[in-house]
């Protein structure tokens, strides 16, 4: 008797994704015209062309590496966690001890990491920062920190994540399976804190607000074999 499928269990750390922009401008908006199955269907706003297409043979992070609209965030820490909170209204009858009704009357989709490399880069996101606050120069880098303005609002970015999926073991196999997270509309608004401690790292706590695109959709889940 057949107890389960082993090649289900995932295990293992996603590497992470965020887009540039320029001017604080590096969300996607959807598209309509290609596959659902696809990640194909967001285009960009800004300087952000959209997500790269898959490449046959090709794992999905060499394919972001070379995407000159996206930055590598490096070395994680607790992995990547997404959290779905819906909210449901009730309805009360009299005739009955327990609610006869559960409607759904909100939604809020949240994704939260560690960056374990404190570069000037990830500061930038994690304090939702537009990216003209970094400046680069010939021997040093510079962060302004600013307050921003009454009324101004975050900035919103695309992160992408893959990790393992669920398939076969191989992890380098043509048949591996790797999972591709999405996230089109994400804002950090949460408080970071940034420290130089003797006996700790410092690392960047770092958790995002994902926001519905005009469909509706907050991004995709997609499980690929590379081929």
């Amino acid at each position: 008797m057949a107890l389960g499928n082993s090649n289900q269990i995932i295990v293992g750390a996603a590497r992470l994704f965020v887009s540039k922009g320029t001017g604080g401008k590096g969300a996607l908006k959807y598209s309509q015209g290609s596959g659902s199955a696809a990640v194909y269907n967001f285009t960009g706003s800004g300087s952000v062309s959209g997500i790269p297409s898959f490449v046959s043979g090709t794992p999905f992070a060499d394919t972001m590496e070379a995407s000159s609209d996206y930055n590598n965030v490096g070395y994680t820490m607790n992995g990547l966690e997404l959290q779905f909170q819906p909210d449901f209204g009730e309805v009360q009858v009299d005739q009955l001890l327990d609610v006869a009704k559960l409607y759904k009357q909100g939604m809020q989709v949240n994704m939260a990491t560690a960056f374990a490399e404190a570069t000037l880069e990830n500061l930038l996101l994690a304090i939702a920062a537009p990216s003209t606050d970094k400046y680069d120069g010939a021997t040093e880098d510079t962060l302004v920190l600013n307050s921003g303005e009454l009324g101004s609002v975050p900035v919103e970015r695309a992160i992408v994540a893959i990790g393992p999926g669920s398939g076969d073991p191989d992890a380098t196999g043509a048949s591996a399976v790797e999972r591709v997270y999405v996230a089109h509309r994400a804002l950090s608004i949460e408080s970071v804190t940034v420290s130089a401690k003797r006996d700790e790292p410092s690392m960047f706590e770092v958790s995002f607000r994902l926001l519905p695109a005009s469909n509706g959709s907050y991004g995709k889940i997609v499980d690929r074999v590379r081929g």
